[in-house]
């Protein structure tokens, strides 16, 4: 099987550093450590970006919480009746 480095796989698939941490966490298919040196598939596929995958949550807290029409305080509504 032919492998290439880290700066090759960068390359490929146009991002820097984060080859490293996808090796590290060994989200690479075929993934092979030689000593201190990590050798990657000639045929591997980027991994997808597992940071953008995540679920937005929606925060719900202040949803049932009611809102004046105003955004003035009841002190300042006071303050203006007269």
């Amino acid at each position: 099987m032919d492998y290439i480095s880290i700066a090759e796989a960068a390359e490929r698939w146009g991002i820097t550093r984060r080859v490293q941490v996808l090796c590290n966490e060994s989200r690479i298919p075929g993934l092979t450590k030689f000593g201190k040196a990590w050798a990657i598939p000639r045929d591997a596929e980027k991994p997808a970006d597992a940071r953008k995958t995540k679920p937005i949550v929606k925060d719900t807290f202040f949803e049932d919480i009611p809102r004046s029409d105003s955004n003035k305080s009841d002190s300042e509504e006071k303050l203006h009746e007269d």
